[in-house]
């Protein structure tokens, strides 16, 4: 009944024929005394940006489910599969929901992206319905932004209805910030779910560790190392993007782990003092090259982050690279010659490393006991340096930041590497 595909994500991506979810949603199991009895179903979820170890979570929940007599289906596309599946369209059902079981999940955890496909989907800010769902009474807002009248639609009463269509009684959301989000939504709204943070920014609240991030410092570093070959052999400044829209954990890890500066969104630097800086460094080293690394939504005095494009689900909108507006200005006040390297996208590409394997099975076999213990609200997370059940954060508080005063010096724009003692594994504490 199951066929299997080669997704884009590079893995073998399953597809459910609808003779086959029609066997499994109306399948019941009987008893000895003859009487019918449903099997539980949960439903698991990626959305936002991709990271590795991904997978890791869908197949360690899936083996969970099958050794329990649980029925797992995957949603796929992020939020998307629940405001845009229509349960009546044969063509939409197998587009978004995928029953999952052993056979097809059992070699996705080698690969990095997420077999479930992922996408940025607001259900509480829809700016278009899908057709099926189109003329249907759904709560409304109207904004003005720049003398332009956009609406939206909250659609979460027609996810929460997919979800009972479906049989779903336990949600399982991975995901970083925005996708949380609406995942404590969801709980608010009364229907269970337990969340697991992902992100290689390493910013989502109550936690000090997110799926993604150590494989992220680890492609950040083996590429900085890398390309000092190149800035070295031809005397420049070295200067490297990586993400970090609101936070600088991943500029700050890898600066600290290259021995390198950075700039993070979190303080402002003099950009006089950091090229002098620069040029110091590059005087000093023998092989005449200094390197940076700065965090997308870095910036410094006088400079304003540059943004294009239309806004995403939850209203971020593309940030114009902050390391070529970096070299520009290095140009134009010293003369010096720059190498420009933006790492962003290749940072979550690729297998998982062992430490974000290790997390996300941990995170997924915790997330699964929570959900077979019936609670709803909570997150696996990482708090001083132990395993723990927290609740999903309130996304009004928006993205965990770094502490500039424990981790960064502002007057070398490096890491702090004094004071250590005592702290948890990851240097940094759940906010």
């Amino acid at each position: 009944m199951m066929g299997a595909c080669r997704g884009e994500a590079g893995v073998d991506s399953p597809t459910t024929s609808v003779s086959a979810w029609t066997d499994r949603t109306d399948r019941m199991r009987s008893n000895p005394k003859g009487h019918a009895m449903a099997r539980k179903r949960i439903g698991i979820l990626t959305g936002g940006g991709d990271v590795p170890g991904l997978n890791a979570v869908i197949k360690s929940v899936t083996y969970r489910g099958r050794d329990n007599d649980i029925d797992v289906f995957g949603l796929r596309r992020g939020w998307e599969a629940l405001t845009h599946l229509n349960v009546e369209d044969p063509a939409s059902m197998a587009r978004y929901v995928v029953a999952l079981d052993k056979e097809n999940t059992r070699t996705i955890d080698r690969r990095g992206g997420t077999m479930l496909h992922s996408s940025r989907t607001n259900p509480s800010k829809m700016k278009k319905l899908p057709d099926h769902l189109v003329g249907k009474d759904f709560p409304a807002a109207l904004s003005n932004k720049g003398g332009v009248e956009n609406k939206t639609w909250d659609v979460t009463g027609q996810v929460l209805a997919n979800l009972s269509a479906l049989g779903i009684e336990h949600l399982i959301a991975i995901g970083g910030d925005d996708t949380l989000s609406y995942a404590a939504r969801l709980n608010h709204e009364g229907f269970k779910v337990i969340a697991i943070p992902k992100t290689m920014d390493n910013d989502v609240r109550n936690t000090e560790y997110c799926i993604g991030f150590s494989t992220a410092i680890t492609r950040a570093s083996d590429a900085i190392q890398r390309q000092r070959t190149t800035v070295g052999s031809h005397e420049r400044i070295g200067i490297f993007r990586v993400f970090g829209r609101d936070a600088g954990f991943t500029a700050l890890y890898t600066a600290y782990a290259t021995s390198i500066r950075c700039v993070i969104p979190e303080y402002k630097v003099n950009l006089d003092r950091l090229i002098a800086l620069l040029l110091e460094e590059k005087k000093r080293n023998p092989s005449n090259y200094a390197l940076v690394v700065l965090s997308e939504g870095a910036s410094w005095d006088g400079y304003q982050v540059q943004e294009y494009g239309e806004p995403d689900a939850y209203g971020h909108r593309k940030k114009a690279s902050v390391a070529e507006s970096l070299a520009d200005e290095i140009k134009r006040r010293s003369g010096e010659e720059t190498i420009v390297s933006d790492l962003t996208y290749d940072l979550r590409s690729g297998d998982p490393d062992f430490l974000d394997k290790l997390v996300a099975m941990t995170f997924a076999n915790m997330a699964y006991d929570a959900m077979l213990e019936g609670k709803s609200g909570l997150m696996a997370a990482l708090v001083d340096g132990r395993y723990d059940l927290v609740p999903i954060p309130d996304p009004k508080l928006g993205p965990r930041k770094l502490d500039v005063a424990t981790t960064y010096n502002t007057e070398r724009y490096r890491p702090i590497y004094a004071n250590k003692r005592g702290l948890p594994i990851f240097l940094n504490r759940a906010a």
